[in-house]
């Protein structure tokens, strides 16, 4: 078994107060956004994070029409 690393696999995860930041709202309503499913998250223990990838995918989908 070997392990690769690629781009993807290195980028930092985003704390949900970061992905509020870029998007210029409340940290609560990317809580939401997470809670409706609208956004991809990932739980670590108790912290949820965000991955650039699934962020800029929220970004697109949302704002590309």
């Amino acid at each position: 078994m070997s392990l690769t690393t690629n781009e993807e696999t290195t980028k930092p995860l985003l704390t949900i107060s970061e992905v509020a930041e870029v998007c210029r709202v409340a940290p609560r309503t990317v809580r939401r956004w997470i809670e409706r499913g609208e956004m991809a998250a990932h739980r670590l223990g108790r912290q949820v994070r965000i991955s650039e990838k699934d962020l800029k995918i929220f970004l697109r989908d949302r704002w590309s029409g």
